[in-house]
């Protein structure tokens, strides 16, 4: 593929005859985020977004609980379908490089309607995982200090959202700071376990769980199937890349390499400990019970154990900043592209001058964040799951129809199998939804209905006006030369 030169800080396009923009014709130039990352600060922010410390620590308990030793392996399947799924968002992302991520790439290709479900799907995911992340901060300072889980929470979310108003090169740094501490407290959690082993590799492949009184129980290829869209949830932050896409420099050569460099990096930190964990867990009930900070003070002492909760607790507030940021840019995409009333489209669309930051948006996302912390949340964890597992597969759609009429001669990074992947990816994912449970399915559909409805009353009707999808004209892909084949970048 043949490089186009980048900029430093995006220009306003020019005004399109289709759409008002946010405030309907007010202005005269779309607002647009300034262009300051390249793939080390975009892989820093986008791994810490998959935060793999906090998923670790947090969210692998409750697999442990249910799966038994068969989390690696559950982790392991998914990181699979997560490499196909990487390859789509690889290939959208360099070909609709828009801070909309899932719902710019997928109503470009396949409408608008599905752009919009899209987009509810990808706000239940960054509007509730947030606050369960920071749920679990309390618990990993309690070494130190003993807090209120929910006010530390809704703190943590308070903090995030301040630093989400900062420069975006600025919080690429700092995150990459906690970042450090993340994968330190993962290798000594990693390198503890394996020098206590307890049972031998061939659980991971045959897994059990404690079945109580000494006895096991086999895990069924259902159970892991199951486990799968929690395990996609594990492995999810990889695509904060594409909602990166606009303050990217040279985003079709960079947003790909951000994917699949965080993918590969986040799954190892993740993996490799949860494999050390089931081998070295003193007994199939302490694994289920998912105390890995008891685990690491058994296995060494309370210093180390101490340092270890502190790291987790840093884990969790770098999520949150970044969770923030991203959930930011959705909210400022969907306001740019006219998803809501005028006047919320004008203070949604706003863009800070001293830092280029969409400061109202993050104010939308971040204050009812904090708010959410004292809200019984855990019944929504699978709802998550099952919202993720829809959401790759729209994305998945969206690659199968990439490649015709005008996109078909744009540059963009391709991937490799094309469409054999996107298509066996589709019927996995699809499977995968088939066995979850009733009620997170209900939940879900019932939210996608009420946006198909909001979609056919309010949009629809102002469809010249409103929820006309934008990518930033000075970075839509251009149309392929002919000596310059579609090869990856």
């Amino acid at each position: 593929m043949t490089d186009m030169p980048s900029t430093s800080v995006a220009t306003a396009a020019p005004e399109r005859d289709t759409r008002s923009s946010a405030a309907e014709g007010d202005a005269a130039k779309a607002p647009q985020l300034t262009r300051s990352i390249g793939v080390v600060g975009g892989t820093l922010l986008t791994l810490s977004c998959l935060t793999p410390a906090s998923s670790l620590f947090v969210i692998v308990p409750d697999s442990f609980a249910g799966l038994g030793t068969g989390t690696a392996l559950t982790i392991a399947i998914a990181g699979l379908l997560c490499i196909g799924v990487a390859f789509t968002y690889s290939e959208l992302g360099t070909l609709i490089p828009s801070s909309g991520g899932e719902y710019a790439m997928v109503g470009t290709l396949m409408g608008r309607l599905a752009g919009w479900l899209v987009f509810i799907l990808s706000l239940i995911v960054v509007m509730i995982v947030p606050p369960i992340i920071a749920l679990g901060t309390a618990d990993y300072l309690a070494p130190v200090i003993h807090l209120d889980p929910q006010y530390t929470a809704a703190a943590v979310m308070l903090l995030a959202t301040a630093m989400g108003l900062l420069d975006l090169r600025a919080n690429a740094w700092i995150t990459g700071i906690f970042l450090v501490l993340e994968v330190v407290a993962c290798a000594v959690v990693a390198f503890l376990g394996f020098s206590h082993t307890q049972r031998s590799a061939s659980v991971l492949i045959h897994p059990v769980v404690d079945a109580g009184h000494g006895h096991t129980t086999a895990v069924t290829a259902g159970l892991i199937v199951t486990g799968l869209a929690t395990a996609l949830f594990i492995l999810q932050g990889f695509s904060t890349a594409v909602y990166l896409a606009e303050e990217m420099d040279n985003p079709r050569r960079n947003v790909s390499r951000t994917v699949l460099w965080t993918l590969a990096i986040g799954a190892a930190v993740v993996l490799i400990p949860v494999v050390a964990i089931t081998l070295g867990a003193p007994d199939l009930k302490t694994l289920g019970a998912g105390d890995i900070a008891g685990m690491v003070q058994q296995w060494s002492n309370s210093g180390v154990g101490t340092f270890v909760s502190l790291c987790i607790a840093l884990a969790i507030i770098n999520a949150a900043i970044v969770m923030v940021i991203q959930n930011s840019r959705v909210v400022f995409s969907s306001a740019r592209d006219a998803a809501w009333p005028t006047a919320v489209n004008r203070v949604f669309s706003h863009v800070g001058r001293r830092f280029g930051s969409p400061w109202a948006a993050t104010l939308a996302v971040g204050v009812p964040g904090a708010a959410l912390c004292f809200v019984n949340l855990d019944t929504l964890s699978e709802v998550t799951g099952v919202a993720v597992a829809a959401m790759y597969a729209f994305v998945a759609l969206g690659a199968l129809v990439s490649r015709r009429g005008e996109h078909k001669h744009k540059l963009a990074w391709r991937m490799p199998l094309w469409p054999a992947v996107p298509a066996l990816l589709i019927v996995v994912l699809a499977w995968v939804l088939y066995q979850q449970s009733v009620q997170s399915l209900v939940i879900t559909g019932g939210i996608v209905v009420v946006a198909a409805l909001y979609w056919a009353v309010y949009l629809r009707p102002r469809q010249d006006t409103h929820w006309v999808i934008s990518v930033p004209e000075d970075e839509q892909a251009p149309v392929e030369q002919p000596e310059a084949a579609s090869a990856p970048a």
